[in-house]
């Protein structure tokens, strides 16, 4: 087996290497959040209820985390370059789908392709770090790229609405197709293969082993359930918090906006303080400070609450920690998940990447089915993926990472 290059490869710490890595992954979270806004106005344009058009958006989740299975383990066997090209195009087609649909089959048609093809973007990121860098600097390098991605669904809901208020609903999608269209021309000039084990001669026999080793490992199931359990964690937020602020305080949508803004910043801060010190303190380290901080910010909220300070600002000030902790965990117990055996190192991300978004899709309706009056059935949810989490990480505590190349 050809043995990954060096975590000193220099190329790859170029900036616009890290710039590639960045808008490669944030197509897909584009993709999720800039068309938000025009959800109602689709509805009204297409003839169909607001539970129908919510359809664009959960099937799109689940195309997310069935496309990721496929995309990796295909990078592992032809190479990250034409895997990550073609799926940047196949979302380009989706975009353009979407653009002309005039009923809402041929958008949910379109939002499925957009999905299996953007999701390359994340999958393949992850598996071309890991490539290039050792286990510690993996983190560091994650880190990064996805400090950078996070500022897509920060600011998509901003881009999506003034497009829908000037141009209507198809504005977004036009700007996807642009979007998607630059990555991959910026791909397509400046990325170079990354994958050198691909033509290593292994049998489809010996393919289907290395993965069953893969499933069989209790590090790869243990940094992917704490990244999962940690993911399903801001998921459940993500589909209670704008209930509990406008139904249950009255809030308008524009202060939610405002307020939630606080959660991807505390997600950079954290995905900041992992590239700067992951490489020295290690993964391990790194999700168990995260995963305790996320624990202890959930009981913040819910002491608040108790208390009878029931506001935006008992939500969202220790959801801003939660962000944090997601940025110390999320960078590392993926780069865990993808050194167990970094020639799979594709099929890895795939895998775990794809939990990731189907812990999510699973956990967003219980909360919408449970939440009514309070604001308590939010908390236990959360509260219950926090402490998962932590259990999780048993499972890894006690082994050490696969040096890099192994």
């Amino acid at each position: 087996m050809t043995h990954t290059p060096a975590a000193t490869d220099q190329p790859a710490a170029k900036p616009g290497f890290i710039a590639l890595l960045i808008a490669v992954s944030a197509v897909s979270p584009l993709g999720i959040n800039m068309y938000l806004p025009s959800m109602p106005g689709m509805a009204r344009a297409l003839g169909v209820d607001f539970t129908t058009i919510q359809l664009t958006l959960s099937l799109y989740l689940g195309a997310m985390a069935f496309g990721q299975l496929v995309i990796g383990p295909l990078s592992d066997r032809l190479g990250r370059r034409p895997v990550l090209l073609t799926g940047l195009l196949v979302f380009v087609v989706g975009s353009a789908i979407c653009l002309s649909a005039q009923n809402i089959g041929v958008l949910i048609f379109g939002r499925i392709v957009q999905a299996i093809g953007g999701c390359a973007g994340i999958t393949l990121s992850r598996a071309i770090v890991r490539d290039l860098y050792g286990r510690n600097q993996v983190a560091s390098m994650i880190a990064y790229v996805t400090m950078g991605m996070a500022v897509a669904p920060m600011i998509a809901p901003t881009i999506g609405g003034v497009l829908e208020t000037f141009f209507g609903w198809r504005a977004s999608f036009a700007f996807l197709i642009g979007f998607g269209g630059l990555a991959l021309m910026f791909a397509y000039w400046h990325l170079r293969e990354t994958n050198h084990s691909r033509a290593s001669g292994e049998s489809a026999r010996e393919l289907l082993r290395g993965y069953g080793s893969l499933f069989r490992s209790r590090q790869f199931w243990g940094y992917t359930l704490v990244t999962s359990f940690v993911s399903a964690m801001f998921f459940a937020f993500l589909a209670g918090a704008p209930y509990v602020m406008i139904e249950l305080l009255g809030r308008s949508p524009a202060e939610y906006g405002f307020y939630f803004a606080m959660v991807p910043s505390g997600y950079i801060l954290g995905n900041f303080a992992t590239g700067r010190i992951a490489g020295r303190m290690g993964p391990n380290r790194m999700i168990l400070a995260g995963t305790l901080l996320s624990l202890v910010s959930i009981a913040a909220m819910a002491a608040l609450i108790a208390s009878g300070f029931l506001s935006p600002v008992a939500l969202f000030g220790p959801m801003l920690f939660i962000g944090v902790a997601n940025g110390l965990v999320l960078p590392s117990g993926i780069a865990g998940a993808v050194s167990v055996r970094s020639d799979l190192a594709g099929a890895a991300a795939g895998l775990s990447g794809s939990f990731q978004i189907g812990f999510g899709a699973l956990v967003a309706p219980i909360v919408g089915a449970t939440l009514s009056s309070t604001v308590w059935p939010l908390i236990a949810i959360m509260t219950i993926c926090s402490s998962l989490a932590i259990a999780s990480l048993a499972l890894v505590a006690t082994r050490r990472m696969p040096a890099a190349g192994n």
